[in-house]
């Protein structure tokens, strides 16, 4: 393989999830930087467009309240629409209520698993036919910290990200053998408008950035090297996987 293209992705389709903001946000542009032609989805159709405004190269939108599982196939269909089917889904968006056990409701509880957890593997199993008839696909699930480690108020949270580890592994053992490697990101602390009130707050911020081996917390660009080699050819032998971009925070 030509080296200079071990890691390229243009002219690539990239469904991102999560693109109106955040981690999300930030992948999606890396990719459309990258020369992929980028469909962004999440709910907030004015964070939408505005990212759309001010990416210059080529993306779309759709506007989708990813919680509602019963939406979901029109969703994919919605997705398939500028370009085609996508090559790349990274499901990149999520919720986290930060509730108490004692306090954690239903209705939160399953909106939580709707869109952290279901949502991922719907929209997936929606957009995989594409990828077989390609016999080529990637699709990168965002895991957490929270996947193998508890924090205070974090029960529904760590629960669907917990399931969203092992549901990875599942996809990869149903989708590896028609050319679809399906792996995983868990990102450490970095600024976002989920981790808000963690950087709110400069002595908890400080506090976990010491944890890390590196000795501070992540940005969003962290993700980016990572992000590129989980969906070019560089990771044609990798599939069901758990990547920490976490600076070395679960190592300590």
């Amino acid at each position: 393989m030509d080296q200079a293209k071990l890691f390229d992705v243009a002219d690539k389709v990239v469904c991102v999830t999560g693109a109106s903001s955040g981690l999300g946000r930030s992948a999606a542009t890396m990719f459309a930087q990258s020369g992929a032609k980028v469909v962004g989805v999440a709910r907030r159709e004015p964070e939408l467009k505005a990212w759309q405004s001010e990416t210059t190269a080529e993306v779309s939108i759709v506007v989708a309240d990813l919680s509602n599982r019963a939406a979901l196939k029109d969703t994919a269909v919605a997705v398939c629409e500028p370009y085609g089917p996508p090559d790349i889904l990274i499901n990149a968006a999520g919720i986290n209520a930060r509730q108490h056990a004692d306090e954690v409701t239903a209705e939160q509880w399953d909106k939580t698993m709707n869109l952290n957890l279901a949502a991922p593997f719907f929209l997936a199993q929606e957009l995989v036919d594409g990828m077989k008839k390609k016999g080529w696909g990637r699709i990168v699930n965002f895991a957490s910290l929270q996947s193998r480690r508890a924090f205070p108020n974090g029960i529904s949270y760590g629960a669907s990200k917990g399931g969203v580890e092992q549901m990875t592994r599942a996809m990869a053992e149903s989708w590896s053998k028609y050319g679809i490697l399906s792996n995983a990101i868990a990102p450490g602390f970095m600024p976002t408008e989920l981790t808000a009130k963690v950087f709110e707050d400069s002595e908890m911020a400080t506090g976990f950035a010491n944890q890390t081996c590196i000795g501070r917390n992540g940005v969003a660009e962290d993700l980016h090297g990572p992000l590129l080699f989980l969906c070019s050819s560089a990771s044609d032998y990798v599939t069901g996987q758990i990547l920490f971009v976490d600076g070395g925070f679960t190592a300590k």
